[in-house]
């Protein structure tokens, strides 16, 4: 079998390459990447030990493209992954449209041309903010949970969110990219007959993700915390109870060799794939967590909202669950980061 995958020097696309070469047998793998975004040199290397095909191109350049034979399968791994990409002056709004949406355009073109199954890893950040933020929650602790004492709207359970929630804007600027690449893949699909799997993952962590204040918020609190870095619970009273679930990639991986193997020809096409409730935690007790670790550090205060924040997040669908538990992937970042001190200066920090 082959695999093309997308973006795949990023820290998605490599990790998950790395974990199905390990799963499938005589599996080929070819990716492309612009190498672009800072730690894909790095990943890069590990790739090419790997026996993983390493093409330099650009989603956007349809010629990137002609280099490219026939593959079964393609994982669109590649996006700026920024929720706050587009509002920040170093990656404008027009960058993004051209990144994350226009660019595809080519992958599906390729899937259309070689019949190759599409398995797009899209965002739970395709989930209405407004909606989001009036979900019946309780303060247990430091961190809000879901109140089932109230009726909860349409694609929530005690089991976290689902593929049926509100997608109605806003969404953010990068969750609409996102939106909109899932409804033309499925048109793409069904017009062209090739096979479109969609999986809107929650927060992606593991050890090697560079993390920044707006994205691998996991690995950056936990590289600053250690290094007695600056840090600020931002909105939400300034208390750091909002809540985001953790997915290690290698989990996501078991995932999507379930799709690649699977012959089925209808049914659902777009799944959730987070960490779900127990994989969850609140900045607040990601913070005490690191205080027991590394010593006590107290973050800033900053109740000023910032956009496309939410307060709570947790997601887990496909009859699917996750192997890896949440203590075990902050153990993993943390010894990473102790035994990586410039990992803040080499996410760009």
């Amino acid at each position: 079998m082959k695999l093309l995958i997308t973006g795949i020097c990023g820290f998605a696309g490599s990790a998950i390459a790395q974990s199905l070469l390990e799963r499938i047998e005589g599996l080929t793998i070819v990716g492309i990447d612009n190498l672009l975004r800072s730690g894909s040199e790095t990943n890069r290397l590990k790739l090419r030990q790997l026996g993983v095909k390493l093409i330099h191109g650009d989603l956007r350049m349809a010629s990137d493209f002609e280099t490219l034979t026939e593959a079964d399968c393609v994982i669109d791994a590649a996006a700026n992954p920024s929720v706050l990409a587009g509002r920040q002056q170093e990656f404008t709004s027009r960058q993004l449209f051209e990144h994350n949406l226009a660019g595809f355009l080519n992958v599906l073109e390729y899937c259309k041309t070689y019949k190759a199954t599409l398995i797009l890893l899209s965002s739970s950040r395709v989930y209405s903010i407004p909606v989001l933020e009036s979900l019946p929650l309780k303060v247990c602790g430091n961190a809000f949970r879901l109140d089932n004492s109230h009726p909860l709207p349409c694609g929530v359970s005690p089991r976290g969110i689902s593929s049926d929630f509100a997608t109605t804007p806003p969404v953010s600027l990068y969750g609409s990219m996102k939106l909109a690449s899932e409804a033309v893949a499925l048109e793409y699909g069904a017009a062209f007959a090739f096979t479109v799997w969609i999986n809107r993952c929650g927060v992606l962590a593991g050890a090697g993700q560079f993390g920044t204040p707006d994205q691998g918020i996991f690995s950056y609190w936990i590289n600053a915390h250690l290094r007695r870095r600056p840090l600020r619970y931002i909105g939400f009273d300034g208390t750091g109870r909002q809540v985001r679930d953790m997915l290690h990639p290698r989990d996501l991986a078991i995932l999507l060799e379930c799709q690649i193997r699977s012959g089925r020809s209808g049914g659902q096409r777009i799944y959730t794939a987070g960490g779900g409730v127990t994989r969850s935690i609140s900045l607040a007790d990601l913070n005490a967590w690191c205080d027991a670790r590394f010593g006590r550090q107290t973050p800033e205060p900053d109740p000023r909202p910032r956009p496309y924040d939410v307060p709570y997040e947790s997601e887990l669908d496909f009859g699917w669950v996750p192997q890896l538990e949440l203590e075990g992937i902050l153990d993993e970042i943390a010894s990473h980061a102790q035994d990586h001190p410039d990992w803040l200066e080499r996410s760009g920090l």
